[in-house]
């Protein structure tokens, strides 16, 4: 007999049956039509249809087989069996005839093609979290009234929180799952009643008959197969633990394996409160603030192990564990949380498929790869759950009956066995090569190049043998190189690595050498690649970082290599060496509109009130694209005019972010000072010096003024606390240099310079637009002025910077007595050059020198307040290459003059900017730029000592 025939004679016989019992048949063809397909591929609904005649009938009767169900309706459903039920046997078989019907009820559905795989799995979880938190409910009142209501120290009751693991947690459940369940309840204590219990004591108890209720199989079946397996010290384990010794044991005895068992947890019953404090206090064990690539390694040694096993059992057939099977697509998504989740919370996400969507939006998987990796999901669950309706059993093997093969394939759409295991293979495979890809066996030291490098790290070969193969690799001291790695080795850093470590180390050593060796400057990049390694050693993800990713690897030798300022930056923030993995990335920095968006996006993902991960993420996101926009810059991907660009953006959205954070935080205390719209906080940053000019250099520190635009300074905030305007700007201001300045473990955001402020470091810290316009035009000294030509606001009200440039305008347009100007500009030089020059003998200052950048810079900004109130054009920039282009344009300076100038600005500058990227003082010898000085210092003469007329200079 073929399988539709046998399923049409059961058909036959069931129908015969309910006329026997003078029940309802129904007739509709949809029902007739969705009976055969589900009662061809479950014999768990073939029986249970029997035992229970009338189920199917009310089902069918009630719409439930044709209907979906809504969020918490399945809880509410179950909610109105148990009004009433108040022993233990009544809630087991409520539970267990709840169970019953709902499975028949999804599992038709399912099989019938009438939901699709999202809902199977959410009705499957919603089922489960119901059972759970009404067996927690009932059973713990009971026992609160037969032995009491356990309690803390300070009397407050204490209540259990169930989490959900595994798929569970996930709300991916499938048709026949285990529910794997680890249970916590908040603090020690003893309970209240006659007999003390301890409240280990009691809720043990309690875990105990909970299992059994929803696990122990009666006349009326089971509810959930229970597996309390994956708690702490697993069976020898208590089986409920207070949060405190969760904490401990996680914080110092976790594994690997848990962290990652633990990423799918959630807390399926209980307190809701107390669940979201035990989560807080596990997410540091699962996800790490650096990026650990020692997870990769750990999740290939546990997926090693699972191929040995199922190898050994001939379990090849496992669509859950084996080759392209649903745990390695969870293995990929997971590493990657893993990996990155504590850095980024978006990916702290439970069901795989929002996962593996994120880390496309994130560019850390491509878009087909998702797809592919999606769809062979879908499809491998789909027949997850088939092989489970059969028989309501835990099983992840393929059949190897004809009629099991048969059975399958159909109930996948397929007409044969043929055809279904084709397309299977298909998506196996497409699982396994991308799984191979994340996963594949980092780099070796086993090729002939860098084998004799494993005896020199490991210190098994003589001296000679040793140098010998250094200087065969690049190095041209060979000797120096030895023994900077034998000071590695002698160590403190080194000496207490764990085995672990050393084992990564070792790993990575070889590679290391072999990487620095093909540098043009091997010898200083190894002295700089040895000091990141003494300062993260200890951290072994890192070291896991670059033994995983030989691009990361390739890069950090490159960049240190060039740059001792890459690489002190690397050694203090060995966080950034992220940024290393995505080349596409790191040479090609942000613009001011895409900085913008992606710091706001990443600040947008902190609690409002978090301001210490608020001012980490600020100087992460500094120091991330200021790395970036030097790794262009050493590879000559940006020009050095547009280096300052980008240096200067990365400032600007760093403080018109950290304006809406200041402004944010005091309107929430006090309210919001009157007369302003929605969109503008009447406060904004004035940008002097190179931040003005555009010309930031790395590790420039930032010359501002703030100022605001409240022009009632007696007025009041409109909240519950309010404070007069000059106040909420003032402690505004505060909040901001706070943000700025105050050291964090990843360092200062920005030194910041205040002293250009009205009246100096006497002056109020935040002034009124009113408050500045009349210092500048009454008390305000020529050096201000000067000043003041390179000023512009950098990020703040819109109103206030255009009230701010109609100041600006009209003091550097005022007319001046030329002879007074000079005079005055001359000296302010003077005293600085006195002050502030570290020319010598032996080497030139590039900024203060003679001849140097601040001479040039002085030149054009007394040109400005010379002619601007003749030449309104000249106050349209506040950066010299463009104020001298406009000079030249006006006719106040020649054509070679101004060229000159500009080319002389740019040598400075160029070689300014590559003593910084040295890490060096910008100093130069003295007989270098020689030329260029001397130019400088001839047109000084002209321009401010009258040694020739202006005319004949300049026009």
């Amino acid at each position: 007999m073929n399988l539709q025939q046998e399923t049409e004679k059961q058909w036959q016989q069931w129908q015969q049956k309910l006329v026997e019992a003078d029940l309802p048949i129904p007739r509709e063809a949809e029902f007739h039509q969705a009976a055969l397909k589900v009662w061809e591929a479950s014999d768990y609904v073939v029986q249970s249809a029997f035992r229970h005649l009338g189920l199917l009938p009310e089902l069918y009767r009630q719409g439930e087989l044709n209907s979906s169900f809504g969020e918490g309706e399945l809880a509410q459903k179950l909610a109105g069996l148990l009004q009433g039920v108040d022993d233990e046997a009544a809630l087991s078989r409520v539970l267990r005839d709840f169970r019953r019907r709902q499975m028949v009820r999804i599992i038709w559905r399912d099989l019938a093609g009438l939901a699709p795989l999202d809902e199977t799995l959410e009705d499957l979880s919603a089922l489960a979290d119901c059972c759970i938190e009404w067996s927690l409910q009932k059973l713990y009142t009971w026992f609160c009234e037969q032995m009491g209501t356990p309690r803390n120290q300070a009397g407050e009751a204490q209540s259990l929180v169930v989490l959900g693991m595994g798929k569970l947690g996930a709300r991916e459940l499938n048709l026949s799952s285990d529910i794997d369940l680890i249970f916590a309840y908040p603090e020690a204590g003893h309970t209240d009643g006659a007999r003390q219990l301890t409240n280990e004591q009691f809720f043990i108890r309690l875990c105990q008959r909970m299992v059994q209720v929803l696990d122990n199989h009666t006349g009326d079946g089971f509810v959930f197969r229970v597996d309390t397996r994956l708690r702490p010290f697993g069976n020898v384990g208590p089986l409920a633990m207070s949060f405190s010794a969760l904490e401990s044991y996680y914080g110092s005895q976790g594994r690997e394996w848990e962290r990652y068992a633990m990423i799918k947890a959630r807390v399926v019953a209980g307190d809701p409160q107390a669940g979201d404090e035990l989560m807080a206090l596990l997410r540091p064990f699962v996800y790490r603030r650096y990026l650990d690539f020692g997870a990769i390694e750990s999740l290939r040694e546990m997926k090693q192990l699972i191929s040995s096993e199922l190898h050994k059992k001939g379990m090849q057939a496992n669509i859950k564990l084996g080759p392209g099977g649903i745990r390695e697509i969870e293995f990929i998504g997971q590493a990657f949380q893993l990996i990155r989740g504590g850095r980024d919370k978006a990916l702290q996400i439970r069901p795989i498929l929002l996962v593996l969507q994120c880390l496309q939006e994130r560019e850390l998987l491509p878009a087909y790869t998702v797809q592919e990796l999606s769809e062979a999901y879908r499809f491998l669950r789909l027949v997850e759950n088939r092989l489970q309706a059969w028989q309501d059993r835990q099983t992840h093997l393929l059949p190897e009956d004809e009629a099991g093969r048969l059975r399958l394939a159909r109930s996948m759409g397929y007409v044969c066995w043929d055809d279904f295991s084709v397309q299977l293979e298909q998506y196996r495979k497409r699982v396994q090569g991308q799984f191979d890809m994340v996963f594949a066996a980092p780099q070796t030291s086993s090729d002939e190049e860098s084998q004799p490098l494993t005896g020199v790290w490991h210190e098994s070969v003589d001296q000679e043998q040793a140098i010998s193969a250094l200087e065969a690799v690049g190095f041209r001291q060979g000797d120096v190189a030895l023994q900077e790695l034998h000071t590695f080795r002698e160590s403190h850093a080194y000496r207490r690595l764990s085995t672990k470590g050393r084992e990564r180390l070792d790993q990575l050593m070889p590679l290391l050498l072999e990487a620095v060796g093909r540098s043009e400057w091997a010898d200083d990049a190894l002295q700089r690649v040895i000091g990141l390694l003494e300062a993260v050693v200890q951290r072994t993800a890192y070291i896991a970082l670059l033994v995983e990713n030989p691009l990361v690897l390739s890069q950090l030798v490159k960049l240190t290599a060039v740059s001792p300022w890459v690489a002190n930056m690397l050694t203090r923030h060995p966080i950034l060496l992220d940024e290393l993995i995505d080349p596409r990335r790191l040479y090609s920095p942000l613009k001011r509109d895409e900085l913008n968006v992606e710091l706001a996006d990443q600040v947008s993902r902190i609690d409002a009130d978090d301001l210490e991960s608020q001012m980490e993420l600020l100087r992460l996101f500094a120091q991330s694209n200021r790395l970036r926009v030097a790794a262009a810059d050493i590879a000559d991907q940006i020009p050095l005019m547009v280096v300052s660009d980008y240096l200067t953006w990365i400032a600007e959205s760093v403080i018109e972010q950290v304006i809406q954070l200041t402004y944010r935080e005091l309107v929430r205390r006090h309210g919001r000072p009157p007369g302003l719209n929605q969109d503008e906080t009447g406060f904004a940053v004035l940008g002097y010096g190179k931040l003005g000019g555009i010309e930031l250099g790395f590790g420039s520190d930032l010359d501002m003024v703030f100022l605001h635009g409240c022009p009632d300074r007696n007025a009041f905030t409109d909240g519950e606390k309010p404070v007069s305007v000059d106040v909420f700007y003032a402690r505004m201001a505060q909040r901001f240099i706070h943000i700025m300045t105050t050291r964090t473990p990843s360092g200062i955001l920005y030194e910041v310079d205040m002293r250009l402020r009205p009246n100096g470091n006497s002056g109020m810290m935040v002034s009124s637009l009113e408050t500045f316009e009349t210092y500048q035009h009454h008390n305000a000294w020529t050096w201000e002025h000067q000043a003041l030509v390179r000023a512009r606001v950098v990020a703040g009200d819109k109103r206030v910077n255009d009230r701010f440039e109609a100041i600006r305008k009209v003091v550097l347009s005022e007319s001046r007595d030329p002879a007074q100007l000079q005079g005055e500009v001359i000296e302010m030089r003077e005293k600085m050059r006195a002050s502030l020059d570290k020319s010598n003998q032996d080497q030139f200052d590039l900024k203060q020198g003679t001849g140097g950048i601040v001479d040039i810079e002085f030149m054009v900004q007394y040109t400005v307040l010379r002619w601007a109130h003749d030449y309104p054009d000249l106050l349209a920039w506040t950066d010299n290459i463009r104020l001298l282009e406009t000079m030249s344009k006006l006719g106040l300076l020649n054509d070679y003059a101004a060229e000159r100038m500009m080319g002389i600005y740019k040598v400075l500058r160029a070689a300014y900017h590559r003593s910084a990227l040295q890490d060096l003082p910008a100093l130069v010898e003295s007989g270098k730029l020689t030329e260029e000085r001397a130019l400088v210092q001839d047109i000084w003469s002209c321009l401010m000592q009258n040694k020739k007329t202006e005319r004949e200079m300049f026009q």
